[in-house]
């Protein structure tokens, strides 16, 4: 059997997935067990999603593929009502499975080049970078946004290693054309400075995800990126 007949799409992957945020100010919320505790994932979506989410990412590393998928099925009707894109960390299979909107996938996973083969050319491809050359790499291989970091340390990551620093964000801001997040340790004291670096929004974990009221934590941090932006505009 040729390679290729056994990644094409199934029909039942084919619908059509929701682009990703077009505008300025994203706030991507990114799921994680550990940090919600004993509170549901649905739930805290749910609130992230009334409180202006534009992204939701199902990452769930230490589970199998089944239970990933079971909390995908959970969280896709939320955000397909939302009118916001689903993305699934690294796993392609469950992407597809589940007829998510998008693939997030970092530096030693499958390369983004064949994942953009496997999922199309319309689905949302995220790839996380860290250099100027991964971020063009990225570029070339379809990647729809590119997310910077780990900007400040955070640890909901461990594997993330040491913190890059807003530097490396604004030279992958100007040297490429796509959006550009920022990640890693960001909340409310420092979102700020993520955007006047070049970023159009913020990628967070425990600032939404661990917050007492996510629904809030979602809504204040929209609100920063909005007055960064504007601040960022005047400044020319």
């Amino acid at each position: 059997m040729v390679l290729s007949t056994l990644i094409e799409p199934l029909p039942s992957v084919q619908s059509d997935p929701i682009p990703f945020p077009s505008g300025r100010g994203i706030v991507y919320v990114i799921t994680d067990r550990r940090t919600a505790g004993e509170r549901a994932l649905t739930d805290i979506v749910s609130a992230a999603l009334r409180g202006g989410a534009h992204v939701i990412q199902l990452r769930d590393k230490d589970v199998p593929a089944r239970d990933m998928v079971a909390l995908g099925q959970a969280l896709l009707p939320l955000t397909r009502d939302a009118g916001v894109p689903l993305i699934v960390n690294d796993r392609v299979d469950v992407a597809l499975a589940l007829d998510a909107d998008g693939v997030h996938v970092g530096q030693d996973d499958i390369p983004a080049e064949m994942v953009r083969r496997i999922i199309g050319p319309e689905r949302i491809l995220g790839v996380s970078v860290a250099t100027v050359e991964q971020a063009q790499r990225a570029m070339d291989a379809g990647a729809t946004y590119v997310s910077v970091g780990d900007l400040f340390g955070t640890p909901s990551k461990p594997d993330a290693g040491p913190p890059i620093g807003l530097e490396p964000l604004a030279e992958i801001a100007r040297a490429v054309n796509l959006p550009v997040l920022g990640i890693g340790g960001i909340n409310l004291a420092n979102a700020a400075s993520v955007i006047r670096a070049g970023a159009v929004g913020v990628a967070v974990i425990s600032a939404v995800i661990g917050a007492p009221d996510p629904e809030a934590a979602t809504r204040a941090l929209h609100a920063v990126i909005a007055s960064a932006l504007d601040e960022r505009a005047r400044a020319g």
